[in-house]
Protein backbone atom coordinates (compact mmCIF):
# COMPACT_ATOMS: atom_id res chain seq x y z
CA UNK A 1 0.00 0.00 0.00
CA UNK A 2 2.49 2.93 1.19
CA UNK A 3 4.58 1.48 -2.03
CA UNK A 4 1.56 2.25 -4.48
CA UNK A 5 1.17 5.83 -3.10
CA UNK A 6 4.85 6.65 -3.51
CA UNK A 7 4.88 5.23 -7.39
CA UNK A 8 0.99 6.83 -7.51
CA UNK A 9 2.98 10.52 -6.66
CA UNK A 10 6.41 9.36 -8.96
CA UNK A 11 3.58 8.74 -11.79
CA UNK A 12 1.83 12.14 -11.61
CA UNK A 13 5.74 13.98 -12.31
CA UNK A 14 5.73 15.62 -15.86
CA UNK A 15 9.21 14.79 -17.73
CA UNK A 16 9.72 18.63 -17.34
CA UNK A 17 9.48 17.80 -13.55
CA UNK A 18 11.66 15.00 -13.75
CA UNK A 19 14.41 16.16 -15.57
CA UNK A 20 14.75 19.64 -13.80
CA UNK A 21 14.49 17.77 -10.79
CA UNK A 22 17.18 15.36 -12.29
CA UNK A 23 19.93 17.78 -12.88
CA UNK A 24 19.57 19.25 -8.96
CA UNK A 25 19.90 15.53 -7.79
CA UNK A 26 23.05 15.05 -10.15
CA UNK A 27 24.62 18.24 -8.71
CA UNK A 28 23.91 17.81 -4.99
CA UNK A 29 25.17 14.11 -5.12
CA UNK A 30 28.21 15.25 -7.03
CA UNK A 31 29.18 17.16 -4.10
CA UNK A 32 28.96 14.43 -1.89
CA UNK A 33 32.70 14.09 0.13
CA UNK A 34 31.65 10.26 -0.23
CA UNK A 35 31.31 10.20 -4.31
CA UNK A 36 34.23 13.02 -4.77
CA UNK A 37 36.76 10.20 -3.22
CA UNK A 38 35.22 7.62 -4.65
CA UNK A 39 37.39 5.34 -7.15
CA UNK A 40 34.34 2.84 -7.68
CA UNK A 41 30.77 3.66 -7.29
CA UNK A 42 28.12 1.21 -8.08
CA UNK A 43 24.86 2.63 -9.08
CA UNK A 44 21.64 2.08 -11.09
CA UNK A 45 19.81 3.57 -14.30
CA UNK A 46 17.09 5.59 -13.49
CA UNK A 47 13.93 4.43 -15.34
CA UNK A 48 10.68 6.75 -15.78
CA UNK A 49 9.72 8.71 -12.87
CA UNK A 50 12.30 7.63 -10.97
CA UNK A 51 14.96 10.28 -9.42
CA UNK A 52 17.45 10.11 -12.24
CA UNK A 53 20.67 9.15 -12.29
CA UNK A 54 21.45 9.48 -16.29
CA UNK A 55 23.54 12.95 -15.94
CA UNK A 56 25.14 11.50 -12.79
CA UNK A 57 26.70 8.31 -14.27
CA UNK A 58 28.24 10.69 -17.13
CA UNK A 59 29.53 13.24 -14.67
CA UNK A 60 31.45 10.26 -12.20
CA UNK A 61 32.47 8.65 -15.25
CA UNK A 62 33.88 11.75 -16.24
CA UNK A 63 35.44 12.39 -13.00
CA UNK A 64 37.28 9.17 -13.93
CA UNK A 65 35.39 6.83 -11.29
CA UNK A 66 35.10 3.29 -12.08
CA UNK A 67 30.89 2.85 -12.41
CA UNK A 68 29.38 -0.43 -11.59
CA UNK A 69 25.89 -1.01 -12.72
CA UNK A 70 23.46 -4.00 -12.27
CA UNK A 71 22.24 -7.10 -14.33
CA UNK A 72 19.08 -8.36 -12.89
CA UNK A 73 19.37 -12.22 -12.54
CA UNK A 74 16.57 -14.97 -12.34
CA UNK A 75 16.67 -14.89 -8.37
CA UNK A 76 16.52 -11.04 -8.37
CA UNK A 77 20.30 -10.70 -7.31
CA UNK A 78 22.19 -8.31 -9.36
CA UNK A 79 25.52 -8.89 -10.87
CA UNK A 80 27.65 -5.97 -12.38
CA UNK A 81 29.14 -4.52 -15.43
CA UNK A 82 30.96 -1.54 -16.20
CA UNK A 83 29.01 1.54 -17.89
CA UNK A 84 30.99 2.96 -20.49
CA UNK A 85 29.02 5.56 -21.23
CA UNK A 86 25.00 5.77 -22.70
CA UNK A 87 25.79 3.78 -25.86
CA UNK A 88 27.03 0.74 -23.48
CA UNK A 89 23.56 0.46 -22.39
CA UNK A 90 20.81 -2.21 -23.82
CA UNK A 91 17.31 -2.71 -23.06
CA UNK A 92 16.66 -5.80 -21.86
CA UNK A 93 13.13 -6.73 -21.05
CA UNK A 94 11.87 -9.29 -18.07
CA UNK A 95 9.00 -10.94 -18.68
CA UNK A 96 6.28 -9.56 -16.13
CA UNK A 97 8.51 -6.32 -15.40
CA UNK A 98 9.33 -3.31 -16.69
CA UNK A 99 12.44 -3.03 -19.40
CA UNK A 100 15.38 -2.44 -18.03
CA UNK A 101 18.47 -0.64 -18.80
CA UNK A 102 21.78 -2.83 -18.21
CA UNK A 103 25.49 -2.82 -19.20
CA UNK A 104 26.52 -4.46 -22.16
CA UNK A 105 30.11 -6.30 -21.88
CA UNK A 106 31.56 -8.28 -19.52
CA UNK A 107 29.54 -9.71 -16.06
CA UNK A 108 31.52 -8.98 -13.11
CA UNK A 109 29.53 -11.27 -11.06
CA UNK A 110 27.54 -10.60 -7.87
CA UNK A 111 31.24 -9.81 -5.80
CA UNK A 112 31.73 -7.19 -7.77
CA UNK A 113 29.99 -4.72 -5.83
CA UNK A 114 32.61 -5.56 -2.76
CA UNK A 115 34.79 -3.17 -4.67
CA UNK A 116 32.41 0.02 -4.34
CA UNK A 117 33.74 2.89 -2.09
CA UNK A 118 30.05 4.24 -2.41
CA UNK A 119 27.17 1.95 -3.70
CA UNK A 120 23.84 4.23 -5.09
CA UNK A 121 20.33 2.57 -3.75
CA UNK A 122 17.03 2.68 -5.53
CA UNK A 123 14.21 3.09 -3.16
CA UNK A 124 10.94 4.88 -3.11
CA UNK A 125 11.58 6.26 0.87
CA UNK A 126 13.60 6.76 3.47
CA UNK A 127 13.02 7.44 6.99
CA UNK A 128 14.30 9.31 9.84
CA UNK A 129 16.74 6.25 11.13
CA UNK A 130 17.87 6.07 7.66
CA UNK A 131 15.83 2.95 7.04
CA UNK A 132 14.91 2.43 2.99
CA UNK A 133 12.09 1.38 1.38
CA UNK A 134 12.66 -0.14 -1.56
CA UNK A 135 10.26 -1.56 -4.63
CA UNK A 136 9.96 -5.06 -2.56
CA UNK A 137 12.08 -7.33 -4.84
CA UNK A 138 14.74 -7.94 -2.60
CA UNK A 139 17.71 -7.51 -5.06
CA UNK A 140 18.88 -4.68 -2.87
CA UNK A 141 18.64 -6.59 0.03
CA UNK A 142 20.47 -9.15 -1.09
CA UNK A 143 23.08 -6.69 -1.92
CA UNK A 144 23.51 -5.19 1.36
CA UNK A 145 23.58 -8.52 2.67
CA UNK A 146 26.45 -9.75 0.76
CA UNK A 147 28.58 -6.76 1.40
CA UNK A 148 27.55 -7.05 5.15
CA UNK A 149 29.04 -10.67 5.23
CA UNK A 150 32.34 -9.56 3.36
CA UNK A 151 32.67 -6.87 6.08
CA UNK A 152 32.57 -4.19 3.42
CA UNK A 153 31.68 -0.78 4.21
CA UNK A 154 30.96 1.63 1.23
CA UNK A 155 28.74 4.76 1.82
CA UNK A 156 25.22 3.29 1.17
CA UNK A 157 23.48 6.62 -0.23
CA UNK A 158 19.66 6.47 -1.62
CA UNK A 159 18.42 8.98 -4.51
CA UNK A 160 14.65 10.45 -3.76
CA UNK A 161 12.73 13.18 -4.20
CA UNK A 162 12.17 15.71 -1.01
CA UNK A 163 8.76 14.03 -0.36
CA UNK A 164 10.37 10.71 0.07
CA UNK A 165 12.03 11.42 3.06
CA UNK A 166 9.34 10.53 5.56
CA UNK A 167 9.55 10.13 9.17
CA UNK A 168 8.88 6.50 9.61
CA UNK A 169 8.96 3.71 7.04
CA UNK A 170 8.46 -0.27 7.29
CA UNK A 171 11.43 -1.82 7.96
CA UNK A 172 12.10 -6.00 8.78
CA UNK A 173 15.44 -6.84 10.67
CA UNK A 174 17.72 -7.98 7.73
CA UNK A 175 17.26 -3.84 6.81
CA UNK A 176 20.38 -1.94 6.83
CA UNK A 177 20.29 2.15 7.15
CA UNK A 178 21.56 4.47 4.77
CA UNK A 179 24.25 6.81 5.43
CA UNK A 180 23.07 10.20 3.13
CA UNK A 181 19.78 11.00 1.21
CA UNK A 182 20.16 13.16 -1.67
CA UNK A 183 17.30 15.24 -2.62
CA UNK A 184 17.30 17.85 -5.24
CA UNK A 185 17.04 20.36 -2.46
CA UNK A 186 19.39 19.09 -0.34
CA UNK A 187 21.41 16.15 1.38
CA UNK A 188 20.04 14.15 4.48
CA UNK A 189 22.55 12.34 6.88
CA UNK A 190 22.17 9.87 9.22
CA UNK A 191 23.46 8.83 12.50
CA UNK A 192 25.65 5.59 12.00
Amino acid sequence: MLRREFLSVRDGLTVDDVREKDALLASRALGLPELAGAGTVAAYVSMGAEPGTRALLDALRARGTRVLLPLLLPDNDLDWGVYTGPDSLVPVRYEGRMTLLEPAGDRLGPDAVLAADAVLLPGLAVDARGMRLGRGGGSYDRVLARLERAGADPALVVLLYDTEVVDLVPAEPHDRPVRAAVTPSGTVRFPR
